[in-house]
């Protein structure tokens, strides 16, 4: 999928321009990664225009957002407007630009929230706006059941973003849209490249993966398919489990943009926005798996091996403090693989209570201590 810079490019491409610069000290900002898309957002947005200035720039970047100079043609402020001719206007990228489907944050359930999770979730919706400028254009950010409390808490410009005050299916019917992705952690399905054509993924507006609200996303889409539209429920996982991924709305849309348009595979995605936190939460669920019970003079060890940090820190987010406060947590010891091929060695199996264990006498766990 194309961003908004892509489209920009070609159209300057066709325009016969390999490079702009500008005119404003403000636009591109200089924190931007991506100067073009920075620039395309300003000129559709009205802050000026394209345009062919007398003097080269001294400053440009061609249409790689390498660093160059000595451009012909440059981002034109308003206040400049008067002496430029225009090249390309804002109406001539909205020409270009292709049909985008729109992210919608479904505040339904808003009055579930405390006053500090609706402070939490305007917070990630600003965060949306920001995800969603880098790739697109903020009014792709749609937020339904808009009430005048959210108003009043949204840190972000209302007026870029897409707002709707009723229910998403009014807003949906509206835009002559009658299928969705409603991104569900307690979906059957696991997102894939083919749900990417919808014109619509719902992404959120409520956590519930736990405490009183959990499992409310689900009515999000009973909702919908009561009022006619088609709800395709996805989930995106990790390795196949949901354990690990950031349930924020942020992180949600940050990973689906990765798949979408930078051609990520969900796991690349999913590591790219995770935290240590939810490395963590995947972590205490994985060990266990992996121990293995010694008796050893009638006092029970779970053992792993000190190696598994290597192999989970391929696709978790995890540090040796992380790795080592899990172990702490789920009271297990980590020994070298090779210690643990020595304890195989001296020991013998026995099942007790229906469970396997490594049984060590107290003659060889002297031997044991011996050797450590």
């Amino acid at each position: 999928m194309e961003k908004l810079s892509d489209v920009f490019r070609k159209l300057l491409v066709s325009r016969g321009i390999d490079k702009v610069g500008t005119l404003s000290k403000r636009v591109p900002k200089r924190d931007t990664k991506d100067r073009l898309q920075d620039i395309a957002i300003h000129v559709l947005e009205g802050y000026g225009y394209i345009g062919k200035v007398e003097k080269p720039t001294a400053i440009a970047w061609d249409l790689e957002n390498g660093t160059t100079k000595d451009a012909i043609y440059a981002f034109i402020p308003k206040n400049l407007a008067h002496r430029f001719k225009a090249v390309i206007m804002a109406e001539d990228i909205k020409k270009a630009i292709p049909e985008w489907p729109y992210f919608i944050v479904d505040l339904m359930h808003w009055d579930k929230h405390t006053q500090k999770e609706k402070g939490k979730v305007c917070l990630q919706l600003a965060q949306c706006y920001g995800l969603l400028r880098d790739y697109f254009m903020g009014d792709r950010l749609a937020v339904t059941w808009a009430n005048e409390e959210f108003r009043e808490m949204a840190n972000m410009p209302l007026d870029k973003v897409t707002l709707h005050e009723g229910p998403t299916t009014e807003f949906l019917k509206s835009e002559g849209i009658d299928e969705v992705v409603l991104l569900d952690p307690w979906a059957g399905e696991v997102l894939s490249e083919e749900d990417f054509g919808v014109r619509a993924f719902i992404i959120g507006g409520i956590v519930d993966t736990g405490g009183t609200k959990k499992k409310t996303t689900p009515k999000i889409g009973e909702e919908l398919e009561t009022a006619g539209i088609k709800v395709r429920r996805r989930k995106i996982v990790l390795r196949g489990d949901i354990v690990g991924v950031p349930d924020r709305i942020n992180h949600i849309l940050e990973i689906l943009l990765g798949m979408m348009v930078e051609g990520k595979d969900m796991d690349e995605a999913v590591y790219d926005v995770q935290s240590p936190l939810h490395a963590r939460w995947r972590l205490r669920k994985e060990l266990p798996k992996h121990a293995t019970r010694y008796m050893i003079n009638g006092k029970v060890y779970r053992v792993v091996e000190k190696e598994l940090f290597d192999e989970y820190s391929n696709w978790l987010k995890i540090r040796w403090e992380d790795f080592v406060k899990v172990l702490r947590e789920l009271n297990l010891v980590a020994l070298e693989r090779k210690r643990m091929h020595h304890l195989n060695k001296i020991s013998n199996p026995r099942i007790i209570n229906g469970k396997a264990y490594r049984v060590i006498l107290l003659k060889k766990a002297a031997m044991l201590c011996y050797n450590c």
